[in-house]
């Protein structure tokens, strides 16, 4: 690594790679006999979509394939261009001279903010092969980037750094910090080094920018050095912002896992995902919704009332709104966590309407049918139909399936909670030979 640039540079810039080797994190993309890894490497990667959180290294590892690459290196940035320096770049890429090799390695950062237009006009340059297209975006591509694009590229998925990934890059900026100025002696605590990891949240701009700033901040003591404590670390890397788009992928991320934190049982993480969604602003009557469906889906008749609660909560949370909510809709999701579980209902009518869709309804038996309207009598509709509150138990046995599906079983009924009493009862009734 290049220990002399130019120091007056960002520290975040300056910790740069220069060469694939150094990239911290990612290994399941840039390890050694990787997928990315191998394309970089042979010089023949394709377009392709990096799709994760900031500060994973995107850019990073977009710079590092253009030092690889033979192909002419670009960058743009959604935020800044447009239809014109896109036509700019394809016009570049077929100019023989300006560009021997006929193509453009093209990063285009933050990719998502393209509208659909300009997207458009960038599809057929990657589809000629003309622009090699590396755009990155911390927005599910599959959410914000046509289909069209999405399909002539590989999207390549970055995850948030591991604690260990971040405690090396900020051991090497720490080394870079030392080279750049010679008059004092940095000391970084271990318990500061390992809180700004922490806290960084798998960020490495944010951990490292945070660390150049107790770096900045913190004066030298008596012997000239700066030593850096966990009090300067927590000074210096303030609380993060919550990443939570609610259109995105993060929305539908956190709310799967709030039902199946549910579903099994878990109140620490229900509570955990609850208070995410709340914290990042998520419609707190979609929320109550979503406990309603799983009172249903997931409890079922293994607790009756967790249903009840569940849209008792639905109601109150309306009236109520927030901040209050917030309790409401935790009492309701806990009811739902905590209680025992029976998906019967769930797998019953699910059962059902798949018999009705494929044509497995018969005819509804006459003794059933009704007999009231005019000339319905005649037909024999209601002849022979027992009424149940005529017999012992207000109870008798008689055909209410149509004769076709005698015998099926949509409803099954579990040994879980209260279905356990409904079980024995519907065995006793099932017993009965009246």
């Amino acid at each position: 690594m290049d220990r002399n640039r130019n120091g007056s540079a960002p520290l975040a810039h300056l910790v740069r790679p220069e060469r694939l080797e150094e990239f911290a994190g990612q290994k399941h993309l840039i390890g050694k006999g990787m997928l990315l890894y191998r394309l970089i490497k042979a010089d023949m990667l394709s377009s392709a979509i990096f799709y994760g959180p900031p500060g994973t290294g995107k850019t990073t590892l977009a710079r590092l394939i253009a030092k690889e690459s033979s192909f002419v290196f670009r960058q743009l940035s959604a935020v800044s261009a447009g239809v014109k320096e896109i036509r700019q770049v394809a016009e570049e890429a077929a100019n023989p001279i300006l560009t021997p090799g006929g193509k453009i390695l093209l990063f285009f950062d933050e990719i998502h903010r393209l509208n659909k237009g300009q997207q458009d006009v960038l599809l057929p340059y990657v589809e000629n092969g003309t622009i090699i297209l590396i755009g990155a975006t911390t927005e599910n591509p599959y959410f914000e980037i046509n289909k069209a694009l999405i399909s002539r590229s590989t999207v390549f998925r970055f995850y948030p750094l591991s604690h260990e990934d971040i405690l090396i890059l900020l051991k090497r900026a720490l080394e870079v910090a030392g080279n750049i100025d010679n008059r004092s002696t940095v000391v970084l605590k271990e318990e500061a080094l390992n809180h700004i990891a922490r806290v960084s949240d798998g960020d490495a701009r944010r951990a490292l920018n945070a660390l150049e700033l107790a770096l900045k901040t913190t004066p030298t003591d008596g012997q000239g050095k700066v030593v850096i404590g966990l009090e300067e670390a927590e000074n210096s890397i303030q609380q993060r912002a919550l990443r939570y788009d609610k259109s995105g992928d993060q929305h539908y991320d956190v709310i799967s896992a709030f039902i199946k934190s549910m579903r099994g049982s878990d109140p620490q993480a229900v509570l955990h995902y609850l208070a995410r969604m709340l914290h990042a602003g998520e419609d707190i009557n979609f929320i109550a919704r979503r406990i309603v469906i799983a009172a249903a889906e997931d409890v079922g008749l293994a607790n009756p009332r967790a249903l009840e609660v569940a849209v008792a909560a639905a109601q109150a949370v309306r009236m109520i709104g927030m901040p209050e909510a917030r309790i409401i809709l935790s009492e309701a999701a806990l009811t739902v966590a905590l209680s025992p579980k029976s998906n019967s209902a769930y797998l019953g009518i699910n059962h059902a309407l798949e018999n009705v869709k494929n044509g497995r309804i018969g005819e509804v038996p006459a003794h059933l049918r009704d007999s009231n309207y005019p000339g319905a009598a005649g037909f024999g509709h209601g002849k022979g139909y027992r009424y149940p509150h005529d017999y012992p138990g207000h109870y008798v046995r008689q055909q209410y399936l149509p004769e076709e599906l005698e015998g099926a079983k949509y409803y099954v009924p579990t040994d879980q909670g209260s279905e356990k009493n409904i079980k024995s009862y519907y065995e006793y009734l099932r017993g009965r030979k009246v």
